[in-house]
């Protein structure tokens, strides 16, 4: 018959348990520390590459693109605010701040053409032109979606989200669920759709088609045409129709 531990045998296993629950916290300590000290070295590094690069970091933006993300790494946000070192060191904030107010203003010059949806790509055409008059440098999607984000603090609804292989700019607070993105998917292939399309496509009911249509033509983010001899109505949707883009523009997405 095998004998249980007696009182010191228990008091030992608690002992030991001690000891093994100290050497862990004393190693997780370690590595934290050890953590610590590298991100730090890591922070001094990149100040050092971002005094070195600046020029590039403002005016290439493969090269922007690459700095945010070795940003992103070690945990440092260059656009959390105006103020503070990297503000003072790139500028870069002001860069983001000064895009974003010309992302607003072209938002609302064109919602009523697209009701407040727009193609990224058509917004960062847009921001080329603006751009060109005072200065020479690349505007890139990831920098629109950069200054974008930095838009949502002011509550004023903006968004980039993804709709099949596009993606677009939401400029107005209407949330669109998963409904409406499938909608507006389907109208890529020509610029609109039919109730009796979507009935079609996604086997729903004709009435929930015509509601979501409905609500989107309300919102103002598609317009209607009722002209065509088929009798069926047709739901535009300008943010996803066909862009006229001029060689002005293709020169600058090559760029």
């Amino acid at each position: 018959m095998r004998r249980r531990p007696g009182l010191a045998g228990l008091q030992a296993a608690a002992t030991n348990r001690d000891q093994f629950r100290s050497l862990g916290e004393d190693v997780a300590k370690a590595r934290t520390d050890l953590m610590k000290e590298q991100l730090s070295v890591f922070r001094t590094q990149l100040e050092e590459f971002a005094r070195k690069h600046k020029n590039d970091i403002r005016k290439n933006p493969a090269f922007r693109a690459q700095f945010h993300a070795m940003c992103q790494k070690i945990g440092v946000d260059p656009l959390a605010s105006n103020k503070g070192f990297w503000a003072e060191l790139l500028g870069i904030g002001d860069f983001y701040y000064e895009l974003g107010v010309q992302i607003v203003d072209i938002c609302l010059a064109t919602r009523a053409h697209n009701g407040g949806l727009m193609d990224l790509e058509e917004l960062r055409g847009h921001l080329m032109k603006r751009r060109r008059v005072s200065r020479d440098s690349t505007i890139t999607e990831d920098d629109c979606i950069r200054a974008i984000s930095k838009l949502k603090a002011l509550g004023s609804g903006f968004e980039v989200f993804t709709v099949g292989k596009r993606r677009l700019v939401r400029s107005v607070p209407t949330e669109l669920n998963k409904v409406h993105n499938q909608i507006i998917e389907a109208a890529q292939s020509q610029g609109y759709v039919t109730a009796e399309d979507i009935v079609n496509k996604f086997s729903w009911r004709t009435g929930s088609v015509v509601d979501a249509l409905e609500t989107l033509m309300k919102e103002g983010l598609v317009m209607v045409d009722d002209g065509h001899p088929d009798g069926k109505r047709r739901y535009w949707f300008p943010c996803v129709s066909a862009m006229d883009v001029d060689s002005d523009e293709s020169d600058a997405n090559a760029t």
